[in-house]
């Protein structure tokens, strides 16, 4: 093996790591299938929030070179913060089943639940695919009773105004934030727990979360991010590269329906790096066309997405997802059998 061939012989933690990377991954999916997102207090990326919100209030504000500075050091200190603590969490779990498997111990057995337990639910608060799910149906309930509904439910998932968008843009906004965060939310976290654990995940969501908060090309609610927020979309644009085409590849494996070099073409129509790829396959794969007014429009010979359109994305995604976690699987136990 590789391993062999560099002499390199695995540590006992690396191992560990990827043995009980699958049953992190699988509890935490349960975990958000069944009970979805737990209370703000609670929850980790609320508190990511918290940071960003109070170091966004002093860095907004400042001249250009010292919003880009204090930003960048702002961002690198809270992705150490939240990299080191989810480092420190795995690094317990895996020197307890460690502990574990040299001898047969009832403590160190329970310390192992406990721990996995503890690491699948940071992990669950770092993706969240239930929540994505309800938020885009509720925006087609919402359009059911009047576009005023839809546009104001819409206003809940997406950034821009919303309030001058006809029904079918609204519906074609929900379809596309599914098919942007199905990567944000669910692909990219899953797809840096596999590469690096739970740090990897963690880092990932912080970065993602800093790009949602500061990530503005000017003035948004008030405050300059032009270059406050400069780090923090570079940052995330690097993160989700390849999750962003990693998603779309596994939208065109579940599809087979269109080209893969339509998809190609259809995502480079969009200004941003990495969201026109998810966006492009799943209008692609719905043969639908999806549009932002005045800036591009995806699979133009496509149909206006209707009302069924909706509920037919979020099955598709979900068989996105089901692909997903395949593929999760089949890395997790390659690198388990690599460095036996």
């Amino acid at each position: 093996m590789l391993f062999a061939f560099f002499n390199w012989h695995p540590s006992p933690h690396f191992l560990a790591s990827a043995l009980l990377l699958l049953p992190v991954l699988l509890l935490a999916l349960w975990l958000d299938r069944t009970w979805g997102e737990p209370r703000a207090a609670f929850h980790p990326v609320v508190w990511m929030g918290h940071y960003l919100t109070a170091c966004g209030r002093i860095t907004a504000v400042c001249r250009p070179l010292p919003a880009f500075v204090g930003g960048t050091i702002a961002w690198c200190a809270g992705a150490l913060a939240v990299g080191a603590l989810s480092w420190m969490v795995q690094g317990l779990l895996e020197a307890q089943f460690v502990r574990l498997t040299a001898v047969a111990d009832v403590q160190a057995g329970v310390s192992v639940l406990l721990l996995l337990a503890l690491m699948a639910w940071l992990l669950k608060c770092m993706l969240s695919w239930r929540m994505l799910r309800r938020e885009v149906l509720a925006v087609e309930e919402a359009l059911q009773q009047s576009p005023q509904a839809g546009r104001e439910r819409l206003s809940w998932l997406v950034s821009r105004d919303t309030s001058q968008l006809t029904e079918s843009e609204v519906r074609q906004s929900a379809i596309e934030s599914l098919a942007e965060n199905l990567n944000d939310s669910v692909v990219a976290p899953v797809f840096w727990f596999v590469l690096l654990g739970l740090p990897g995940a963690a880092v990932y969501r912080f970065a993602n979360t800093a790009d949602a908060m500061w990530g503005y090309r000017g003035i948004y609610k008030g405050q300059n991010w032009k270059w406050a927020g400069k780090w923090a979309a570079r940052s995330d644009d690097v993160l989700s590269w390849v999750p962003a085409r990693l998603t779309a590849l596994l939208m065109w494996l579940v599809s087979r329906g269109f080209k893969f070099a339509a998809l190609h073409r259809e995502a480079a129509r969009t200004p941003s790096p990495n969201s026109g790829w998810p966006m492009a396959g799943i209008a692609l794969a719905l043969n639908v066309h999806l549009s932002k007014p005045g800036v591009y429009t995806l699979n133009e010979a496509g149909r206006a997405p209707g009302a069924a359109d909706t509920q037919l994305a979020v099955g598709f995604a979900s068989k996105v997802l089901h692909g997903l976690l395949l593929c999760a699987t089949i890395a997790i136990v390659l690198i388990a059998v690599t460095v036996k």
